[in-house]
């Protein structure tokens, strides 16, 4: 194969590369409702208590994990709500409050899977992380 079109090729897979890791990360308008119990289900928050997402008429507080990024990344929700978190990635993440009494911690969650944990009881606002990923953050409002 002659230099320049082995550089051409080289170059298409680099940019399909690029663009592949380009997917859109916009949260669902629907929320996801689950079964909880799955893979890397937390035993805490298993109810079914309704909570708000901030958005009006909403009855089912979801978190979405795809791209290696939380969507939405501030939530806001009752005090003790159970909350729902649904791993979209292939890859296994946590949902973990950044708090010294580490507040929420849904740990491992297997690639997509779903679980649910409750939210505190004290209103307030709960930084979370991956720990797996610490670059992932998001923000849990309780009021």
């Amino acid at each position: 194969m002659n230099p320049s079109r082995r550089s051409l090729l080289a170059a298409a897979g680099g940019s399909m590369f690029l663009l592949a890791g380009c997917s859109s990360s916009s949260p669902s308008s629907t929320p996801t409702t689950t079964t909880p119990g799955g893979a890397g289900s937390a035993s805490a928050g298993m109810g079914t208590t309704p909570s708000s997402s901030g958005t009006p008429g909403a009855t089912a507080s979801t978190i979405t994990i795809q791209n290696f990024a939380f969507s939405p990344a501030a939530l806001t929700v009752a005090a003790g709500a159970t909350v729902t978190v649904s791993n979209k990635d292939t890859t296994t993440h946590t949902v973990t409050a950044s708090d010294s009494a580490k507040s929420f911690n849904t740990g491992d969650i297997a690639a997509n899977a779903t679980t649910t944990f409750k939210a505190p009881s004290a209103p307030g606002t709960y930084p979370y992380t991956c720990t797996i990923h610490p670059f992932m953050h998001g923000t849990l409002t309780v009021q």
